[in-house]
C-alpha cells in the first residue's frame, strides 16, 4: 500500500507554462464563458478563473463545462500557479447551479451522462495541485455551490446566498455535494441542510465554518473577491512544493485512519526533503532574511 502511495505522491515532473499568459483581450476570448487571467507584478503568481455566462447566471451547461474542464487541464501543467481564483464575472452570482434550461432538453441517459460529467469536474477542481479558492460574491446554489465545496477554500460576501437546494427541484446533489458537504461540516448538519434545501446567508455560512470568511459586500459587487486576493497574497510567498504537498497530504489522510494518514505525511515530507526550496529556507532562517522560493 505505501508502495502504491509513494508512486501516487511523487512529485509531478516540470510543468508547461502556457502558451499565453496575461487577461483575455481578444473579441473572441471576451465572449468566452470561462476566461483565464494570470496576474502580474507582485501578485504573479496567482491566476484567476472568470466565470462570465450572464444570459444563465454561470449556470453550468455543456459549453461552461467543457470550456471549465479545458482550462483547468492546461493550468494543471503550469508550474507557475501557485494559488487559483475561482470567480465570477456575472454581478450578484457566482454560479447558479445546473443548466436546468439545457437539461429539459436532454433524454434520462444523456443527463445522467451529463451528471457524471459535472462529478468529473468538480474532482478535477478538487485535485488541482495548487490551492484553490472560490470568491463566491453572490448567488452559489447546488452545483454552485458544489463547484465551491470542491475548492480547498471559500470567501463570501456576507449577502451572498448558498444551498444545495436540489430537494426543492425533486433532485438530490449529484455532483459531489453529499460527499463534500459532511466532510466539511459533519453529517447530521449536512444532512439537515441538504434535506430541507435551506439557503444561508455569507455570514451564515462562515458561522457553520462552511466558508473560510464572509465580508461585507461593496457597491462594486466584488468584496469577496478582493479578500480572496488578499488570502492569495498570504499564500503566494510561500515554498510552492511544500504548500502542494501539504495539500496532497490533508487531502489523502483526512480519508484513511490516522496511522494510514501519518504514513501518507511522512511520504509526503520525504518527497520534500530533497527540494532547493527546502535548503532556501533554512538558509534564510539562519541569515536572517526572507526566503526566495522559486519551486524546485
Amino acid at each position: 500500500m505505501l508502495r502504491s502511495l509513494a508512486s501516487a505522491l511523487r512529485l509531478p515532473r516540470r510543468w508547461r507554462p502556457l502558451e499565453t499568459r496575461g487577461c483575455a483581450s481578444s473579441p473572441a476570448d471576451a465572449d468566452r464563458e470561462i476566461q483565464v487571467c494570470a496576474l502580474k507584478g507582485i501578485d504573479q503568481g496567482i491566476t484567476e478563473i472568470l466565470m462570465n455566462r450572464p444570459g444563465a447566471r454561470n449556470a453550468l451547461g455543456n459549453v461552461f463545462v467543457s470550456q471549465l474542464l479545458e482550462a483547468l487541464a492546461q493550468l494543471r501543467e503550469d508550474r507557475q500557479v501557485r494559488v487559483l481564483i475561482f470567480r465570477s464575472g456575472v454581478k450578484g452570482v457566482f454560479c447558479a447551479g445546473a443548466d436546468l434550461k439545457e437539461r429539459e432538453q436532454m433524454s434520462e441517459a444523456e443527463v445522467g451522462v451529463f451528471v457524471q460529467r459535472l462529478r468529473g469536474l468538480m474532482n478535477e477542481i478538487a485535485a488541482f495541485p495548487a490551492p484553490t479558492i472560490a470568491a463566491m460574491d453572490g448567488f452559489a446554489l447546488g452545483g454552485g455551490l458544489e463547484l465551491a465545496l470542491a475548492c480547498d477554500l471559500r470567501v463570501a460576501a456576507s449577502s451572498a446566498v448558498m444551498g444545495l437546494i436540489e430537494t426543492t427541484r425533486g433532485l438530490l446533489p449529484g455532483a459531489g455535494g453529499t460527499q463534500r458537504l459532511p466532510r466539511c461540516l459533519g453529517v447530521a448538519l449536512a444532512k439537515e441542510l441538504i434535506f430541507t434545501g435551506r439557503r444561508l446567508s455569507g455570514a451564515q455560512a462562515q458561522a457553520l465554518g462552511l466558508v473560510n470568511h464572509a465580508v461585507a459586500q461593496n457597491e462594486e459587487g466584488n468584496a469577496a473577491y478582493h479578500r480572496a486576493l488578499a488570502l492569495a497574497q498570504e499564500i503566494l510567498p510561500q515554498a510552492p512544493i511544500a504548500v502542494r504537498l501539504g495539500k496532497l497530504a490533508i487531502d489523502r489522510g483526512i480519508e484513511v485512519d490516522i496511522a494510514s494518514g501519518m504514513a501518507i505525511e511522512g511520504i509526503c515530507y520525504a518527497q520534500n526533503i530533497p527540494t532547493r526550496d527546502r535548503l532556501e529556507g533554512m538558509a534564510a532562517f539562519r541569515e536572517k532574511r526572507t526566503p526566495r522560493f522559486v519551486g524546485e
